[in-house]
C-alpha cells in the first residue's frame, strides 16, 4: 500500500518543475495526494474483505454466504474461526477433515483417531492447555461433518502436577506470577 508521501512525490515527479515553486499547485497536489491516499486505503480494505483471514466488516456477508447466524458479541477471530471450520468441512469425511475442522478453533494442533470396532472419534488437542474458547461451537461444526452413528470424545491437555514440579519453581515464585489455579491448569507457565 503506498503513503500519502510516495502519493505526493509521484504527483510532483510527473508535474513541471516550476510547480513545485507555486503555493497554488502545491497546495492542489497535497490534497489530490491526501485523496489518492484514502482511495488506495479504501482499496485495500474492501481487498481484505474477500479473504476469510483478513476480513472485518466483510464477515457478515461471509457469514450469510454460510448460512451462518451473525453474533457481533464474539470477537473477529472467533467468527473468523468458524468461518475457517465451515470452509474446510467439504469433502468425503475423514480423519483429516476432522482434523483440518477442529484445527480451525485456534487451541492448536489436534490428532483424530478413529476406533472403527466401537464406533467412536477420539480428537486430541496436543499443542496448547486447556478447553478452547468456542468448545460448543468446535462440537457443532465436528457434529456436522461427522456420520450420525459415530461418537465423538475430546481429550484435552491440561498442565500438570508433574510439569510443574519440574519445572523447579517454588510456591512462593509460583506465586509472583499471579496466575490462579484455573489459568495455571488451562494455559500452563506461558
Amino acid at each position: 500500500m503506498r503513503t500519502l508521501t510516495e502519493f505526493k512525490r509521484d504527483m510532483l515527479d510527473y508535474a513541471p518543475r516550476y510547480y513545485g515553486d507555486m503555493p497554488i499547485a502545491t497546495n492542489i497536489f497535497d490534497r489530490e495526494a491526501e485523496e489518492f491516499a484514502k482511495l488506495n486505503t479504501d482499496i485495500y480494505d474492501v481487498l481484505a474483505q474477500m479473504y476469510i483471514e483478513t476480513a472485518t466488516w466483510g464477515l457478515m456477508q461471509w457469514e450469510r454466504i454460510f448460512g451462518l447466524v451473525t453474533d457481533v458479541s464474539k470477537t473477529y477471530v472467533q467468527r473468523r474461526e468458524i468461518l475457517l471450520s465451515r470452509l474446510r468441512g467439504v469433502g468425503a469425511v475423514s480423519a483429516e477433515l476432522i482434523e483440518s475442522v477442529a484445527s480451525a478453533y485456534g487451541n492448536g494442533d489436534v490428532a483424530v483417531t478413529a476406533n472403527v470396532p466401537a464406533y467412536t472419534i477420539t480428537i486430541t488437542f496436543v499443542s496448547e492447555y486447556g478447553v478452547p474458547a468456542q468448545m460448543v461451537e468446535l462440537q457443532a461444526a465436528v457434529r456436522d461433518i461427522t456420520p450420525a452413528h459415530l461418537a465423538i470424545n475430546y481429550v484435552f491437555r491440561f498442565y500438570t502436577y508433574a510439569e510443574l514440579k519440574a519445572s523447579g519453581l517454588t510456591y512462593g515464585a509460583l506465586k509472583a506470577t499471579g496466575k490462579t489455579y484455573g489459568e495455571l491448569k488451562d494455559r500452563g507457565l506461558t
